[in-house]
């Protein structure tokens, strides 16, 4: 969760693979972002993400569940390269750029200039940030607006939020940013909670003190996002509102309080229901009340039973940051995002380039040795692509 200080053989349809009980829609871009069409007599057929996928190459799909970060302000050398050399799909904008909507732009477009036919089969990156508002801003300066903390946010009408949400879309999107992080649908139980909550009530976060209130207020600003071209992303399944330690800067971080079924799992459950939920980010706490051996981000139940199977999420599931995060410094990098990739994670955010190398490799022996979890890529893969087709980043 980088917040401050920031540092198929055959394909396999999702449905098939996450299982019968797995329903919902992911929310088509409005009409204002459909591709334009081809001039003549005769338009090109649209790609879809099956097509797609049945043409990848393994290191390609391997490549699709991969976000790597990169300099807001300037465009990594080290993420450049290895769009190219790893196939890696999707990239994050971090830290802190005061450059408004052009220095960005400038970043996001170098990048996307590098998912050429051979790295990701002309298949376009999703370019993420956190802006979230308040402390959690990496994107500042001309044209782009100073967001209020998500609790002032959540004083908002939920008319007025989404409204304000579209227009701090339409900014990220001049910016070259098609995907956010946010909005945090995580429930802080009260002011003095807050104080005692390093990760979201400290920096103000959490819409309010009351799932009600973040699950109304954190939709609103998902719709907002979605209606206007930005993917958002709901965080942190299946919750940090309740835990005393920051999972960036601490191990063994546990919330003994959330279990299955519970009412603060309801901002979640709010928001996939709206149809504004194309990506969950999972956190990497322990939740023993559900699973006493994994944290959230390595735990098959967790994110089969608890999200797709009792929420009814079928979208994509990224990680928190599994790069720096001190909470999974028990793991080495490439067991990190195999396990993630097997408990049934889709897109393994690592904020540091210099990490992705171990993560990628491990991910892609362990897909030519295991058939099943080689099914697991594809299953995922198939998910980002799905994402990409509904946003036209298929390519031509």
């Amino acid at each position: 969760m980088p917040h401050p200080p920031y540092r198929l053989t055959a394909v396999l349809s999702a449905a098939a693979l996450l299982g019968p009980a797995v329903v919902g829609t992911l929310t088509a871009p409005p009409a204002a972002h459909a591709a334009l069409p081809v001039s003549g007599a005769t338009r090109a057929t649209p790609r879809t993400a099956d097509g797609v996928l049945a043409g990848m190459s393994l290191e390609q799909r391997v490549g699709q569940l991969f976000m790597v970060g990169t300099p807001a302000t300037s465009a990594s050398s080290a993420t450049l390269a290895q769009i190219g050399r790893y196939h890696v799909g999707n990239v994050m904008l971090t830290g802190r750029s005061y450059a408004g909507t052009r220095g960005p732009a400038r970043v996001a477009a170098k990048m996307q200039a590098r998912a050429t036919k051979a790295a990701t089969d002309g298949v376009r990156l999703l370019v993420s940030t956190d802006q979230e508002g308040g402390n959690v801003q990496v994107l500042r300066g001309r044209g782009i607006a100073a967001i209020p903390t998500a609790l002032r946010q959540g004083r908002y009408s939920t008319t007025r939020l989404r409204s304000a949400a579209g227009t701090w879309a339409r900014q990220l999107r001049a910016a070259g940013v098609n995907m956010n992080l946010a909005p945090v649908l995580d429930t802080v139980p009260g002011p003095a909670a807050a104080r005692r909550n390093p990760p979201i009530g400290v920096y103000k976060r959490e819409y309010g003190y009351t799932p009600a209130r973040v699950a109304s207020h954190g939709t609103a600003f998902a719709a907002g996002m979605d209606a206007h071209g930005v993917v958002p992303t709901i965080k942190h399944f299946p919750g940090l509102g309740r835990v005393t330690a920051n999972t960036d800067t601490a191990r063994r971080v546990t919330d003994r309080t959330t279990r299955r079924g519970d009412e603060y799992l309801t901002p979640f459950r709010h928001a996939i229901r709206a149809g504004h939920a194309p990506f969950v980010m999972m956190a990497t706490a322990y939740y023993p009340r559900m699973d006493k051996k994994n944290p959230a981000a390595f735990s098959p139940f967790i994110i089969n039973t608890v999200l797709r199977h009792d929420l009814g999420f079928s979208g994509a599931v990224i990680s928190d940051d599994l790069a720096n995060a001190r909470q999974v410094s028990a793991w080495s990098y490439g067991a990190r995002a195999v396990k993630f990739v097997k408990a049934g994670g889709s897109v393994v955010l690592t904020v540091n380039p210099g990490k992705l190398p171990a993560m990628y490799r491990a991910v892609l022996a362990r897909a030519k040795a295991d058939p099943g979890f080689r099914a697991k890529v594809d299953s995922a893969a198939l998910l980002v692509l799905k994402v990409k087709e509904r946003r036209h980043l298929l390519g031509g």
